[in-house]
């Protein structure tokens, strides 16, 4: 006999579990099915993982300035093995929070790979999902109501170049090194290939990026990107742009060797281990999609403003619709989409309003439009921009270098886009968020009144920037 649920969420991930907890609280019998692990992708392979790393790297680095700061520490050393066991202890413990957050939802849980059946004896509709489990147990056939697709997405490679999660890795192999290279070549200059750069980097590792585009960082504004460039290669990091890494020239004979196209010549390029990181491909294979009508367009869900797909039951939200592919994104969809099974009317996601953010060191954040695009929108702008080292705290800090970078609309004066690089701006940018929501203009940040000494100076600060106002600068 198959259960019945009202919600039955395909994926496990950060999207799909903070749906599940929003149904629950909404009062739905929900089910989540997850092949791997609760958390997905952000927990065990991405956000978090990563950015434990990143905090080794940087505690790393600053140690060995800390002479600078008056305080002497000799012979300071790497300990990769603590690195990476304070890394899993960190996932380890956020993992049983969210297995403890299923149970207080009174959400079950099935530990399987869950696929969509067309119409059948359980059901007059496609929806029904079966649960395949690994130990070889009969299916498992549960009967939603509605139906929620968070299967995320798994990271590319280059057609040819083979990853064999040693030598040629994705970031998926990358976090469980044992040892650090002391060379990498990273394909890619997104935003993955710089955070990994940059940690690699204050690890003391020699790093070329080998970027496709003549930008790293191409869905940065190019100011921001620029002085990326500029800071991480004062960390030693060096780039090639408007690269083409040709796959089939690589060999793997003591560390990795690989010819890159540039200009219409070929240039070699040899180091210890290699990075692939050219983006993720949604995971809509062998979930049962054939079975239904939901189309699916240049290799992701198509869905409407509610993530409903042309199976008006069956939702999709998170990397699998393509999009933004960020873990908050995920989560807020899932909500969107949940309240609207409930008949609760949720506004639509405005996504020109959603932060990003890259924890490289220096870090960047940024909300709404670029520069280039508010242009190419023909809107009239007018851009002020501060730098950190005019800000108190960030010489107290021993962290001056970047800047904000504040786009107004000169008619009307609503903010357009704000752009930070510099210490702790992932931090800094929901400030920019929240006025971005409630539709502020330049002006209003102006006057907001940010305490001294503190790193938000710099907000106001490039906000007044805007009309020549600034007061330290």
């Amino acid at each position: 006999m198959a259960k019945d649920y009202d919600l039955v969420i395909l994926g496990g991930g950060t999207g799909g579990y903070v749906a599940a907890i929003r149904a629950s609280q909404l009062g739905m019998q929900v089910a989540v099915v997850e092949k791997g692990e609760l958390g997905g992708t952000c927990l065990h392979r991405g956000c978090i993982p990563s950015k434990a790393l990143l905090r080794s790297a940087e505690v790393f680095k600053q140690t060995k300035e800390a002479s600078e700061y008056g305080v002497d520490t000799n012979d300071t050393t790497l300990n990769f093995v603590k690195v990476q066991e304070r890394k899993d202890s960190i996932v380890k413990n956020l993992h049983q929070g969210v297995q403890g957050l299923m149970k207080k939802g009174k959400i079950d849980v099935y530990e399987g790979f869950g696929r969509i059946l067309g119409p059948s004896i359980f059901s007059p509709m496609p929806g029904t999902i079966s649960i395949e489990y690994e130990n070889g147990d009969e299916n498992t056939m549960i009967v939603p109501k509605n139906v929620l697709v968070a299967t995320g997405s798994k990271p590319k490679s280059l057609p040819g170049l083979d990853i064999d999660g040693e030598i040629v890795m994705t970031s998926d192999e990358a976090l469980h090194m044992e040892e650090l290279p002391a060379s990498i070549i990273i394909v890619g200059g997104g935003v993955i290939g710089i955070e990994w750069a940059s940690m690699l980097a204050d690890f003391g590792v020699k790093v070329t990026v080998v970027e496709f585009l003549d930008q790293i960082l191409p869905t940065e504004d190019g100011a921001i990107a620029k002085e990326v460039e500029k800071l991480l290669k004062h960390k030693g990091i060096t780039f090639v742009k408007s690269a083409k890494v040709l796959p089939d020239t690589l060999q793997k004979e003591k560390g990795v060797t690989v010819d890159a196209e540039i200009n219409g010549k070929n240039e070699t390029f040899e180091a210890d281990k290699m990075l692939v990181s050219v983006g993720r491909e949604a995971n809509t294979t062998n979930i049962g999609l054939e079975n239904t009508d939901i189309v699916v367009e240049k290799g992701v869900i198509k869905t409407n403003k509610h993530y409903q797909t042309k199976e008006s039951h069956i939702y999709a939200i998170g990397d699998v619709i393509g999009g933004m592919q960020l873990a908050h994104v995920a989560s807020h969809e899932g909500i969107i989409a949940v309240e609207h099974m409930a008949d609760k009317n949720p506004l639509p996601m405005d996504y020109d309003n959603v932060p990003t953010c890259i924890y490289s060191n220096p870090e960047v954040a940024s909300v709404g439009l670029t520069e280039k695009q508010a242009k190419e929108k023909g809107l009239e702008v007018k851009v002020g921009k501060f730098p950190f080292k005019a800000i108190g705290k960030a010489l107290v800090h021993g962290e001056s270098d970047g800047f904000v970078k504040v786009i107004a609309d000169k008619n009307n004066e609503d903010l357009i886009g704000v752009h930070m690089i510099g210490p702790h701006v992932t931090d800094m940018i929901s400030e920019a968020g929240l006025a971005k929501v409630l539709d502020a203009a330049s002006w209003e940040v102006a006057h907001t009144i940010h305490p001294h000494p503190t790193l938000s100076e710099v907000m106001g600060e490039a906000a007044l920037a805007v009309d020549g106002k600034q007061i330290h600068g």
